[in-house]
């Protein structure tokens, strides 16, 4: 008799049930499936995990994304195409919102987990994993409070039991000052546990002091600053707001996490460059030997983990792509912060003290000779280069007939003159056109110098910097002077402003607003300036929509050729300020913008939450 093809599928079923031992068949373990004891128990599995929380610490400005925000402020302006950063008529509220608890939760649960099912980790394995985790939490919180002010701490795993209710799950916001008060004793409790010595990619003892650092300052100023407002800005339960009696011990905790860093020589400045601006630039951006850096987010080319930064954003003349490049230039504001080395105004002088001339320059660079060396590291500027090759910055030429100077400006970048002499830079400045500086300057700070690293195929692998040790220097300063402890504030300052060629001890007095433009001309492009004028409380007053006040609009420098054949003054340069002409409309920062709003679906899902002042 024939099998039919039903029967012999039987068949074959029967022969291997009855191959299998009683019970193997319902047990036998998926050759796929991974367990959660394996997952806990695995330190490499554990160290991956570690490896994607990291790449999940928020940041409003770093290389890979958001860093268009640069030009959202008084740093630069939006030179690349689209006006839009160029026509902010007014922060929104909801602007720097964050409530993402997701990663808290992640932390949480691995946490519990390691505890639960790691039991054939080490105890010095499960110790530093969750000392790891923790600081991540905290790094998380302190992103989060900088923001929203308090939120709710949430340090447990919440899970619903279906019953119907959900207030269990319902927390209301901690008060500000909890929130900052938990992430010290977080981050002391674990910083001798981290282990990761000599990594600046992992989490370490000093990271965990960089962190501390930073945000007691933070804390220090909300609690000073908030409540020397004519009106200060709290909540009734103080979800908003820090006492002001907390100041002192809050900027105490800075100073000391600042002042272990400094002391402990596991990191100096990076001094290693005797060219004063390459050397800046290279303590930022070297990867290699270089001990300034306590913690960075890398990237690796080899390893396709790289970001179009560069490509985005260098200056026109030396890019590598035909498209692309120069974005976000830097504004003659900030350039005009960086002093002479002499302690005067770092205002450019274009003109002679009467205003009835020019000073003419016989190089586009000389206008900048003896400033802060600061500026070379952070900012290209006219007459300097890049890569080796130089960066053409030229507006055009000034041509005198005789009683006045005719402006004569090309589209055509590079075109010459009628007398065979360069009339626009192919870095421009231009006026209109997009993708070239409208400012007169290119950012040189994270720009990558590496061959190809302008191009789409390649990229850059440049890091981005979160901690670096020049910052620390600059909170135990601040903490120092707000603590009336000046001689050692002094001290760190001018231990900075020694390394960018100052004299030794050339500040002799030293006020707030000296460590407010320290820090800005030190810290530029690194993601402080709008958190640092949100915690002195002045971005209203330095942003306040007037097109009256020059801190709220951006300006430009465009340098021009002189074209007075027969006179000594043909062939110098002179130089011409002027509001960036694509810049629209003066920065307008309200009393609501120092807490961004809740969004809605927050509140309706957890009514315990309240609103943040303003909204």
């Amino acid at each position: 008799m024939k099998l039919n093809y039903k029967q012999l599928i039987l068949a074959a079923l029967v022969v291997l049930v009855s191959s299998c031992k009683e019970g193997d068949w319902l047990e036998r373990q998926s050759p796929t499936l991974i367990t959660e004891e394996q997952v806990w128990n695995d330190a490499k599995m554990i160290t991956s995990l570690l490896a994607n929380y990291y790449n999940r610490l928020p940041a409003h400005t770093q290389l890979d994304n958001g860093w268009a925000e640069f030009a959202s402020y008084d740093e630069a302006m939006w030179s690349g195409n689209d006006d839009g950063r160029n026509n902010i008529i007014s922060y929104g509220f909801e602007r720097w919102r964050l409530w993402d608890y997701s990663l808290i939760r992640d932390i949480n649960l691995a946490l519990e987990s390691i505890e639960r099912y790691g039991n054939t980790l080490t105890a010095a394995q499960k110790t530093q994993f969750s000392a790891e985790l923790r600081f991540l939490r905290a790094y998380q919180y302190f992103e989060l409070v900088k923001r929203m002010g308090g939120v709710p701490l949430v340090t447990k795993q919440l899970i619903y039991d279906f019953s119907g209710d959900p207030t269990p799950l319902q927390q209301p916001r901690n008060k500000e000052a909890e929130v900052y008060d938990f992430i010290a004793s977080e981050l002391d409790a674990v910083k001798d546990q981290l282990g990761n010595s000599g990594s600046n990619t992992r989490a370490n003892k000093y990271t965990a002091l960089a962190l501390k650092s930073r945000a007691m300052l933070y804390a220090g100023s909300i609690a000073k600053y908030n409540n020397q407002m004519p009106a200060p800005i709290t909540l009734p339960n103080g979800e908003v707001g820090i006492p002001a009696n907390r100041a002192t011990d809050y900027y105490t905790k800075a100073l000391a996490a600042a002042k272990e860093i400094i002391n402990s020589g596991a990191y100096t400045l990076y001094q290693s460059n005797p060219n004063l601006g390459e050397n800046f630039f290279e303590a930022i951006t070297k990867k290699v030997n270089n001990r300034e850096v306590i913690m960075a987010q890398d990237f690796l080319t080899a390893k396709d983990k790289r970001h179009g930064f560069t490509y985005d954003n260098i200056a026109r003349g030396v890019r590598e792509d035909n498209l692309g490049s120069s974005a976000v230039t830097p504004t003659l504001n900030l350039v005009e912060d960086y002093e002479y080395l002499d302690g005067s105004s770092g205002e450019l002088k274009n003109r002679t003290a009467d205003n009835s001339d020019y000073i003419y320059y016989d190089r586009p660079q000389d206008i900048f000779a003896n400033k802060d060396a600061r500026l070379y590291g952070t900012i290209i500027y006219p007459g300097t280069s890049f890569r080796g090759q130089e960066v053409q910055i030229q507006a055009g030429v000034k041509v005198w007939n005789g009683s006045a100077y005719q402006n004569v400006e090309s589209n055509t970048l590079g075109a010459n003159y009628t007398d065979g002499k360069l009339i626009t830079g192919t870095s421009g400045p231009q006026r209109s056109q997009t993708e070239v500086s409208n400012t007169g300057f290119y950012l040189r700070k994270y720009i990558d110098p590496a061959p190809m690293a302008s191009t789409r195929g390649v990229r850059s692998d440049m890091w981005w910097v979160r901690f670096r040790l020049g910052e620390m220097y600059l909170n135990a300063a601040e903490a120092a002077l707000e603590l009336g402890q000046t001689a050692d504030a002094l001290q760190y300052v001018n231990t900075l402003r020694q390394r960018a060629g100052f004299p030794a001890n050339s500040l002799k007095t030293l006020n707030i607003q000296k460590i407010q433009n320290e820090r800005r001309v030190e810290l530029a492009f690194e993601d402080h300036r709008v958190w640092d004028l949100k915690r002195w409380r002045i971005a209203h007053e330095i942003w306040n929509g007037s097109t009256s006040n020059p801190d709220a609009m951006a300006f430009a420098l465009y340098p021009y050729r002189v074209v007075r054949p027969g006179d000594p003054k043909d062939g110098k340069y002179i130089f011409e300020k002027l509001a960036a002409p694509r810049y629209r409309a003066p920065r307008l920062f309200q009393l609501g913008n120092y807490y961004s709003s809740i969004d809605q679906s927050v509140i309706n899902n957890n009514p315990k939450i309240v609103r943040n002042p303003f909204h």
